[in-house]
């Protein structure tokens, strides 16, 4: 069954849990000295650090309060009154290793804490009276905390009330679902199906403090320590020992799971990435952007993870190979559905490069795709992304491909290296990037290979996700006019680079101690501006389905700003006769095209749904709310529907491959329908189709 529609959940999870437990004095030793550290090590080594002074100390008083707090529904004014008396003084506790407004913080939540757990179950012991004209807002940056208890308790009254109306929404559009299989049916009265939803948010409410009683300390102190590293920038991390080795595993490749990458959003599980050849990318069904509301596993009762930590969340996601796991999304439109995926290991095959032929204007024309910049530092004959490209390119050559198209819309980055080598497959040589650490000179990483692979034109497409070393490989193609950058109005614009330090290395306790990531260097183009937070904008920018969502390194918080320094030594290459003819050219044939511009009607009323934060209690105006919403969602269907009715196909080469794996060949099938729905290969065909080369 598929239903979609408008749904908001209340945010009854925090993403610190807290356990009653006293601090035990070896955990206070331990923090201290990770406090110490942190205090160290920050100041000194960060690329760009942050004064530890009184605005510091604003700061982290702050962002550790809406940590324990983001919906505003535990602390009371007196509280917020209580932490103002450390408002200027945490930069002095820090350097001194006191933790004293941490503890007083924490010991406050868990007291208001109680209190919720005490009055809940009477509110949901009661019928909601869903004929009432109520109305709820889930914009809680606005949120003001309350002075009365009894005002608090109003406030968890609807939001109560409101994750109960949406599981009674749910029965009740089931039982019309039962009622059409069987005429025999009796739907079960809406007095019977309220009651039901109460029992089941009571229970949900019970595993949440059932949870949040089971942690430690090493559970939410890094919550604490994590609001003074994000005070330098967002990608300044300090892991835990259980943490830092779940980053481990992520980095070493051995992906088994649904294969996302998942971002805490508030209280939300967020889907920041889908990993090409994983089980979620086969598919087809989960986007970057949507929100996961509830994990199941198989046909087995569904967990609402809402609030709930990273680290548990992803322990209900991830699971065997072979099993099935349903997830309840809340989708980038703001509808609902849930989805099955069957957990597996993510097929390196699939990460690695792709390449496909099509016949345009009589004319061959390439299309490369590229997932991420790969390389094996461990395996000396392991495959890499400029082996592979370059193997490509060759093959391109030998079927007389007139042009290619370099697809990284999917390439969150990787290998700086191979990005460099790559790069140095269109030019004939000079500089590619310039990387600077704190207080030195940049360094400029250049190509020293005169052999140019490709020297036909070149079209490169970008989407909000290009992020990182696939920016670094653009940006040096757009400064030298090697290529035109076609795709978003700008790619994601992370310019920064993180080592991770194992924090025993600088200490002598004996216990492990977690690391800290911290970003060391920064990325400047040739040209001598920064990718940081601008990213690199495209010569032709395409309306995109993200144009107006918060995707990118300008919408993180407290994110390294952009800056400037000398160019490097370079010539931009007299390449093409008619590069601005053919931009001009392509802007203008964008405007007048239909499915760009319903792309962009929709990239607005996403944006649109997305701001709305009213949502209403009286059952009769949420179904009203919901079918307004559904049908605006309709107008925008047509654009699954559109196909530019172009062939592809695979290389020569990978036609014997293909004819004795009927896997890779069925992988292949699915890439090529894809593409030939594709309205941004299209406009990219007819634009690297109509680039001259000079003799």
């Amino acid at each position: 069954m598929k239903r979609n529609y408008k749904i908001i959940l209340p945010i009854f999870l925090l993403i610190g849990l807290f356990t009653y437990k006293t601090f035990a004095q070896t955990d206070v030793q331990k923090d201290k000295e990770i406090l110490r550290l942190i205090n160290e090590i920050l100041p000194k080594a960060h690329y760009e650090p942050t004064n530890i002074n009184d605005a510091f100390s604003e700061e982290v008083h702050a962002n550790f309060i809406e940590a324990l707090d983001p919906s505003k529904r535990f602390f009371l004014k007196e509280d917020i009154k209580l932490f103002s008396n450390y408002k200027t003084k945490l930069d002095d506790e820090i350097k001194s290793q006191n933790i004293d407004f941490y503890h007083i913080a924490v010991s406050k939540f868990k007291q208001r804490l109680k209190e919720t757990e005490y009055f809940y179950k009477d509110i949901l012991n009661k019928p909601f009276d869903f004929s009432i004209d109520e109305c709820v807002s889930i914009d809680y940056d606005s949120a003001v905390y309350f002075k009365k208890k009894k005002d608090r308790l109003d406030y968890w009254r609807k939001q109560l009330k409101l994750y109960t109306l949406n599981r009674l929404y749910d029965k009740l559009e089931d039982e019309k679902d039962k009622k059409k299989d069987s005429v025999q049916y009796v739907k079960k009265s809406i007095v019977v199906l309220e009651k039901e939803s109460r029992e089941a948010v009571v229970e949900q409410m019970e595993d949440y403090y059932d949870r949040m009683n089971e942690l430690t300390d090493e559970d939410w102190f890094p919550i604490y320590i994590n609001t003074i590293t994000a005070a330098f920038d967002p990608h300044t991390t300090y892991f835990s020992p259980k943490m830092k080795s779940k980053f481990d595993i992520n980095m070493s490749g051995k992906l088994e799971g649904i294969g996302a990458r998942l971002q805490k959003k508030g209280d939300y599980t967020k889907i920041v990435a889908i990993i090409s050849g994983g089980p979620a990318w086969r598919a087809g069904e989960l986007e970057v952007g949507d929100l996961i509301l509830k994990v199941a596993q198989g046909n087995g009762e569904a967990v609402d993870i809402v609030g709930m930590r990273l680290d548990d969340a992803i322990e209900l996601i991830k699971g065997k190979k072979g099993t099935e796991v349903q997830l309840t999304l809340k989708r980038i439109d703001g509808s609902k559905k849930v989805i099955s995926i069957t957990r597996d290991v993510v097929e390196l095959e699939e990460t690695f490069a792709k390449s496909s032929i099509v016949n345009f204007n009589d004319k061959k024309y390439g299309v490369l795709n590229l997932p991420g910049f790969y390389i094996d530092f461990n395996k000396r004959n392991a495959r890499n992304s400029t082996t592979d490209i370059k193997h490509e390119i060759e093959e391109f050559n030998k079927e007389n491909v007139a042009g290619l198209i370099f697809d990284l819309r999917q390439n969150g980055g990787g290998s700086l290296k191979t990005a460099i080598e790559i790069a140095g497959l269109f030019i004939e040589k000079g500089p590619i990037v310039q990387v600077k650490y704190k207080g030195e000179k940049p360094r400029i990483d250049k190509d020293t290979d005169k052999k140019i692979q490709w020297d036909k034109p070149l079209v490169i497409l970008v989407s909000e996700i290009s992020a990182s070393a696939s920016e670094i490989f653009a940006a040096a193609m757009q400064d030298y006019k090697r290529a035109i950058i076609i795709g978003s109005k700008q790619t994601f614009g992370k310019g920064t680079v993180q080592n991770v330090l194992g924090l025993n290395r600088f200490s002598n306790y004996p216990e492990n101690i977690g690391a800290l990531k911290m970003t060391v260097q920064k990325f400047y183009r040739i040209n001598g501006g920064s990718t940081q937070l601008k990213g690199v904008s495209s010569d032709v920018v395409i309306p995109s389905r993200y144009a107006y969502m918060e995707i990118g390194e300008r919408d993180e918080d407290n994110p390294l700003g952009w800056d400037k320094i000398n160019p490097a030594d370079y010539q931009t290459l007299d390449y093409y006769s008619n590069f601005d003819t053919v931009v001009s050219q392509a802007s203008e044939r964008i405007k007048d095209n239909s499915q760009f511009n319903l792309i962009d009607q929709s990239a607005k009323w996403l944006k649109q749904s997305q701001d709305d934060v009213k949502v209403y209690l009286k059952l009769e105006d949420y179904k009203n709310d919901l079918k307004k919403h559904e049908n605006e969602r309709k107008k925008f269907e047509a654009l699954k529907d559109y196909k530019n009715d172009l062939v592809f196909n695979s290389p020569t080469y990978e036609l014997a491959l293909t004819a004795k794996d009927s896997i890779l060949a069925k992988k292949r099938e699915v890439w090529h329908t894809n593409l030939s729905k594709d309205a941004y290969i299209e406009e990219a065909l007819k634009i690297v189709s109509q680039l001259k080369k000079k003799n």
